[in-house]
């Protein structure tokens, strides 16, 4: 939401621009854009990012989204690519390979592996539980269907919606920097990379976002932008259980909500003190109403965005984040205030003690605001002023590897080999976003004999995978843990997708910062090399990162020597970064000449569906104390001093309510603000706002009694009126009894 004076010069900005590209946006390509709901249980599911047992998701700060875009050559519509953008920590292989089996049965071949990209924004603040590899689901108790389902569901709608609004149209790219939203959290290992090379960049983190705007040929209107950029998606600490798209997710939310804002829902009235008087005594005259049934389509209705396929998309992509922290102030020691140890990030030798500061310390969520306003306010001016058309072919070129032992070509001849997965102790230590376990410090190259021992009660490595790893110290030999199946991931997918003289590279894991400027500078020089004139130094190369599966980290071969925590989760070995290069060099090669790709059978990533283990336990069924109803409130709105809310104020209420793993409620809404106007209750905030929150817990009297919380913090752009809050949940009398769905409202109350 913007203020009115905003509002207004954007609108006149917009008609501006609409009329400066009339000419030229004559549908050069066929274009649509999907998003649809993808947040997943809100309770009692581990959430994936941190590996922290404690952090068990509880509530929504917002909703998560998936959004896509596809491109087609009119001349050509099998000549075509989606591009899937997820609020998730990260892509999964098996939710590939699901999502594909289902457009093969909607749309034939015309959707493969080869020409669809499913990437993860990397938020650490969703459910868990949807790889299929051991080591990402052991905090998770294993796969979660619950988690995976939503998922799958989400990617595949959005592509159904992107299909269906297919139409002529044009693309404009258009890049520059964002200031102040990311920092090296591992500024000790990118000192190892060559002098002469990091003279090349003005810092030690890539600052260019890269941003796609898609115009409707017809209308002349936008549709979507989609931008990359590399910052984590760590602005919500590992203690945080509220469901979110960390500061990625914000930015979308802020993108989607400036475009589509007008000056009747984003002006505010002045009120009179005669006005604020009748305004309260209104308010005080409507009381909660008790829980009421509804239906499982109800709240859909008090849905404030409503996804119907044709709304506008702004989706914020992931890119070589590997080494690149939100939290912009630096770390400190929680007990001294002091910055942590520079090549350790540990105060007195403990990574527990050195923690990560956002913007808005200490408050988190302000953090993440901010952090995703700097986002946001760049892909806005980057928008606002793109008026470069891409042009050119639509082309793809995919290939699956087998990183446990690919060889690679060194100094002019020579070959070395990738590694079997393995993790460092570095891993164990943690981040400054997220410090891991006591007794660890990231640049760790030695292992103490009690961890070795309780490593070697899993499995001790092999001395074939000890050497081949070094310097890294193998904590945890992953790619030769098969028991009770595969522990890390072998087979990786590699992908090149190009719109003209854009060339997105999707990546299975996080890049550090110069991991990935090699990798594009490479992949560069062998298109113009090889293109016969087709690219030239125009050519723009972005790097999606976490896409189509994950592999943890990527860190160069100089930064693989300090072992901090990126190279530490380097999975594959020294030459990782060396075998990438090779690979997407050959990929570029065969794009370049127009040649197909040779896949080895052999080479197939595998289902684990049926092998994963799932402990997480079924929701028990849902209680309530004698006399009470589903949606009662337990606890009405505090009235403030004075009578009436203002901006900044948190009015919150508390309902009787149900576990929110009855049912997710996909795009409908757990929680609702309601403006009376005239007569009627209008929703005017939900669940998908940056302002509202809907949190959950197990009342204290019960393990199977839940209480929910919903919060609103009035924003600025709030218009003065009667508020009252809605509670919308789903129970269960037991565990295999038919769901019921409820409603319940607070106290009206007054914003002036």
């Amino acid at each position: 939401m913007v203020s009115r004076k905003a509002n207004q010069n954007s609108h006149f900005l917009l008609l501006v621009l609409a009329f400066a590209i009339l000419g030229v946006a004559h549908g050069e390509y066929l274009i649509g854009l999907g998003s649809y709901d993808m947040t997943g249980p809100a309770a009692q599911v581990n959430m994936m990012g941190y590996a922290n047992m404690d952090q068990n998701s509880a509530g929504v700060h917002f909703r998560l989204r998936a959004r896509t875009f596809i491109v087609a050559d009119p001349s050509d519509q099998r000549s075509r690519f989606a591009f899937v953008n997820l609020d998730a920590g990260m892509a999964s292989q098996l939710v590939t390979i699901k999502v594909l089996e289902r457009l093969r049965s909607r749309y034939g071949t015309l959707y493969k592996e080869e020409n669809l990209a499913i990437s993860g924004i990397h938020t650490h603040a969703g459910p868990g539980g949807y790889l299929q590899y051991l080591l990402y689901h052991v905090t998770s108790l294993g796969f979660v269907q619950q988690s995976f389902d939503p998922l799958v569901n989400a990617i595949e709608q959005s592509i159904v919606q992107a299909h269906q609004n297919l139409k002529p149209g044009s693309i404009f790219i258009n890049s520059g920097d964002v200031e102040n939203a990311g920092i090296n959290r591992s500024p000790s290992a990118y000192l190892f990379n060559p002098a002469e090379e990091r003279a090349r960049y003005p810092a030690n983190v890539d600052k260019e976002m890269t941003l796609l705007k898609f115009v409707d040929g017809a209308s002349v209107k936008s549709i979507g932008a989609f931008s990359w950029y590399a910052t984590h998606g760590t602005s919500m600490s590992r203690d945080n259980k509220l469901i979110s798209g960390d500061n990625k997710g914000a930015a979308a939310r802020f993108f989607e909500d400036w475009f589509t804002s007008s000056e009747s829902n984003s002006s505010s009235s002045v009120p009179t003190r005669s006005s604020i008087g009748k305004l309260i005594k209104k308010a005080i005259s409507i009381k909660a109403t008790g829980g009421k049934p509804c239906d499982n389509s109800t709240s859909r209705s008090f849905k404030v965005r409503k996804s119907d396929g044709s709304q506008f998309v702004g989706a914020f992509c992931q890119s070589n984040v590997g080494d690149v922290s939100p939290n912009v102030l630096g770390a400190f020691c929680t007990d001294s205030g002091k910055p942590c140890d520079f090549n350790h990030s540990s105060c007195h030798g403990d990574v527990t003690l050195c923690i990560g500061r956002g913007p808005g310390y200490p408050d988190e969520i302000l953090s993440t605001k901010i952090i995703g306003e700097r986002q946001s306010n760049k892909a806005v001016d980057l928008f606002m002023s793109a008026t470069k058309e891409l042009t050119g072919k639509i082309d793809y070129r995919h290939m699956y590897l087998n990183f446990s032992g690919l060889v690679v070509e060194i100094n002019g001849g020579s070959k070395v080999r990738t590694c079997p997965a393995a993790v460092g102790p570095g891993f164990a230590a943690g981040t400054t976003d997220g410090p891991g376990m006591f007794g660890f410090q990231q640049g760790d190259t030695e292992i103490n004999e009690l961890w070795k021992r309780v490593r070697d009660l899993l499995k001790e490595p092999s001395q074939y995978q000890a050497d081949c790893q070094k310097p890294k110290a193998v904590l945890l030999s992953s790619g030769e843990m098969f028991e009770p199946y595969a522990w890390a991931p072998a087979i990786l997918p590699i992908q090149i997708l190009r719109l003209g003289k854009l060339i997105i590279l999707s990546v299975p894991g996080e890049f550090t910062t110069m991991a990935g400027r090699r990798l594009r500078e490479a992949v560069k020089e062998t298109l113009i090399s090889n293109g016969g004139g087709e690219f030239d130094a125009e050519t723009h190369i972005v790097i999606a990162g976490l896409t189509n599966t994950y592999s943890q980290y990527i860190a160069t071969f100089e930064e693989y020597e300090q072992q901090r925590y990126e190279a530490a989760s380097t999975l594959y070995g020294p030459h990782t970064l060396l075998a990438y290069i090779q690979q997407f060099n050959h990929l570029a090669l065969a794009m370049a000449k127009g040649w197909g790709v040779l896949q080895p059978i052999s080479w197939s990533p595998p289902d684990l569906s049926s092998k994963v283990l799932r402990l997480l336990a079924d929701p028990f069924r849902d209680s309530l104390p004698k006399g009470k109803k589903f949606g009662d409130i337990n606890q009405d709105v505090r009235k403030p001093e004075g009578g009436s809310f203002k901006t900044g104020d948190r009015p919150s209420a508390v309902f009787w309510s149900a576990n929110p793993r009855n049912d997710l409620l996909t795009e409908g809404t757990f929680a609702v603000v309601e403006m009376l106007r005239g007569q009627q209750w209008i929703p005017v905030y939900d669940d998908d706002d940056f302002s509202l929150y809907f949190k959950w817990k197990l009342d204290n009297s019960s393990s199977y009694t839940s209480l929910a919380t919903v919060e609103w913090e009035v924003p600025k752009e709030a218009s003065s009126g009667v508020y009252r809050l809605r509670h919308f949940g789903s129970s269960k009398k037991e565990q295999d009894a038919p769901i019921e769905y409820f409603t319940g409202t607070s106290s009206a109350f007054t914003v002036s």
